[in-house]
């Protein structure tokens, strides 16, 4: 959540910045890149409106769009989960519960699910910044995830891991 509109500036940039891309302009291209930059977009304005209640006619306005493109995109990414320079590297289904914390600088592939521990306590997992998180990852229950981790395409993450590393296979184990 922000506190000021130049600190929401500040994540799109960093989120145009992972994507490597110089100008917001580009979002107004009909492509798929495009596509998921303005609901990055949508999503770091959302995260600053909802702080402030004078703005509701256009938290309303973004808020739709911001669903619109997420069903479009496949995405199932609440508000309030990542920090800043994130990078959805292409469309397809993304599921985030709205518990989870992942740090600056995540870079996530599709078929990716981060949630809650049904059998446990409810509480979702928390990423480090810096992470890959690969195709088909499996991320769940009261877990944490060291900075500079990288969680390999089909993993099942169910426990945690505090030393960075690659985390891989099913259930999943670090490796050097």
């Amino acid at each position: 959540m922000f506190n000021s509109f130049i600190l929401m500036l500040n994540a799109i940039k960093e989120d145009m910045a992972a994507h490597n891309i110089k100008s917001l302009y580009y979002i107004l291209l009909p492509s798929d890149k495009a596509n998921i930059l303005q609901f990055q977009c949508y999503m770091r304005l959302l995260e600053f409106l909802v702080k402030f209640k004078i703005f509701f006619p256009f938290y309303v306005v973004i808020k739709f769009l911001f669903v619109k493109k997420g069903e479009q995109l496949g995405f199932s990414i609440p508000i309030n989960t990542f920090g800043a320079g994130l990078w959805i590297v292409h469309k397809g289904t993304i599921v985030v519960s709205s518990d989870a914390r992942i740090g600056n600088n995540c870079r996530i592939h599709v078929c990716v699910n981060i949630g809650k521990n049904p059998l446990g306590n409810n509480k979702a997992p928390k990423i480090g910044n810096n992470c890959y998180i690969g195709p088909g990852a499996k991320i769940y229950g009261d877990i944490y995830i060291s900075d500079n981790s990288i969680i390999g395409a089909n993993s099942v993450v169910n426990k945690s891991f505090y030393q960075p590393g690659k985390i891989l296979g099913i259930p999943a184990k670090r490796y050097e």
